[in-house]
């Protein structure tokens, strides 16, 4: 348990809040075979998933300046045709995050850009709960680096000892640890291995969870 009182609730959210890792696989997978450089399941998730979109796109494809521009936009694009109804948020995930938002602020810190993350939490009808994101947009670096939880503690006015940051991978978890907030891991997209440095681990996202967090 946190060892001082929960004040905010940070979410990321590719493979967390949003359960779409599989969905994002998919369309780097089209992406890349145009490409002649395919991507297999096993190594997008041992390799690359929990990175941003810049790191991937460019570090598979090997490719910089208008062309991964041109590719990051194709990446988001085809993301939201599969994602935009709000789809890949469960129930399960949304009552929690209503729940959280009856006691204290919600935010959502992820390395996606807000134009892909705004619509889906629009398409789940949660974003009525999100005080704020914290997204590729906002930060020089991405995770693994703690930039984005220490900007989203300075902007909920708290110290990031007094935020809890829900995470699925090795990347993010060194990010929200490395800004000194209590991490819980969604075991899932990474093994609890790969997850050991969180604080605790959870089988998935839900009200139980978030309840016993901020009891």
């Amino acid at each position: 348990m946190p060892a001082r009182p929960v004040r905010a609730v940070a979410f990321d959210f590719n493979g967390t809040l949003s359960d779409d890792e599989p969905v994002l696989l998919s369309v780097y997978q089209e992406l890349f075979a145009e490409r002649g450089r395919p991507l297999t399941a096993e190594t997008y998730f041992a390799t690359l998933a929990g990175n941003t979109e810049e790191f991937i796109i460019a570090t598979w494809l090997d490719v910089d300046g208008d062309e991964l521009a041109v590719l990051m936009e194709r990446r988001i694009e085809g993301y939201l045709e599969r994602c935009r109804d709000g789809s890949t948020i469960s129930a399960a995930a949304r009552q929690a995050v209503s729940d959280v938002a009856a006691r204290v602020p919600v935010t959502v810190v992820s390395g996606a850009f807000r134009r892909e993350i705004a619509p889906v939490l629009a398409g789940a009808g949660i974003d009525r709960h999100v005080s704020f994101l914290v997204t590729a947009d906002d930060v020089e670096r991405g995770k693994p680096d703690p930039e984005c939880y220490l900007l989203a503690a300075s902007q909920l006015g708290i110290s990031p000892a007094e935020l809890v940051a829900f995470e699925d991978t090795e990347a993010g978890v060194a990010s929200a640890k490395g800004a000194g907030a209590y991490c819980v891991a969604v075991v899932g997209t990474h093994t609890p291995e790969r997850l050991a440095a969180a604080d605790e681990l959870v089988d998935a996202l839900g009200p139980a969870v978030v309840a016993r967090l901020l009891r």
